[in-house]
């Protein structure tokens, strides 16, 4: 089978797994004028794989790709079973306060929430799974025997890299919630080895951005800039072939 135009037989082809928040009977956050995040998310997601695959020894790969529901543990496990290199989680952001605005990306946290704020939305986020009739105290496969292994750290040093580099391009684009990458324990982001970011592109509780994150030509700009932010982060640091837990590694 011929390789993609552009690409070279002397790179590895990297797979992006690209996970459209929420979904199904979950809808996520809303707006005033009834824009769902599930929706969004997965506008934006199909984007940045459409991106993604445009580029050179790169794939992109959805986690969800209609209107259903899937666990926070099955999209982590989705992308191990894909051999994703990058997991990159899309969502859009919300709070109380309708002046809330702007761009944040996370990575996960082995030592708590930098803030008030990430450890608030981390919950907000980890319900996904109550909505869809998952038992979160079920034993985490994945958390157990790996969290605090050496491989989850070198994992959450290139999660931040990989947020740092995204953050940067949204800068461009966008306000910024706040202007340094946080860190929490969100689920979805628990894959042991596969560097992982949650992206919040905006606040679909102000009524200026939702109507910016309904509209198709902004979902498209932020799904150059996301992929700006990824190239970036493998151009500065080539990729390496990383082990990948075996079975027998993944449960204690």
């Amino acid at each position: 089978m011929p390789g993609r135009p552009g690409a070279s037989s002397n790179l590895p082809m990297l797979t992006i797994a690209i996970d459209a928040g929420h979904g199904g009977e979950d809808p996520g956050a809303h707006g005033e004028a009834g824009t769902l995040e599930k929706e969004v998310t997965l506008a934006v997601a199909q984007r940045v794989r459409d991106r993604v695959n445009a580029e050179p020894n790169l794939r992109g790969v959805l986690i969800r790709d209609g209107d259903y529901f899937i666990p926070l543990g099955g999209r982590t496990a989705k992308a191990r079973q894909l051999h994703a290199d990058l997991f990159v989680s899309i969502h859009a952001d919300a709070f109380i306060s309708k002046d809330a605005r702007g761009s944040s990306v996370f990575a996960l946290s082995e030592r708590g929430a930098t803030s008030v704020a990430a450890r608030w939305l981390a919950n907000r986020e980890n319900q996904a799974d109550q909505i869809g009739g998952v038992n979160l105290n079920a034993r985490d496969p994945y958390l157990a025997q790996t969290l605090f292994d050496l491989s989850q750290t070198a994992t959450i040093a290139d999660s931040l890299r990989l947020a740092r580099s995204v953050l940067r391009e949204l800068g461009g684009l966008n306000p910024l919630h706040r202007g340094e990458v946080e860190q929490a324990g969100f689920a979805v982001l628990k894959a042991p080895d596969i560097p992982s970011i949650l992206v919040e592109t905006a606040f679909i509780s102000n009524p200026y951005e939702e109507k910016r994150l309904a509209d198709p030509a902004y979902q498209e700009r932020l799904a150059d800039t996301i992929v700006r932010g990824i190239k970036h982060y493998l151009q500065s640091r080539p990729a390496q072939a990383r082990p990948k837990l075996s079975q027998r590694d993944e449960t204690p």
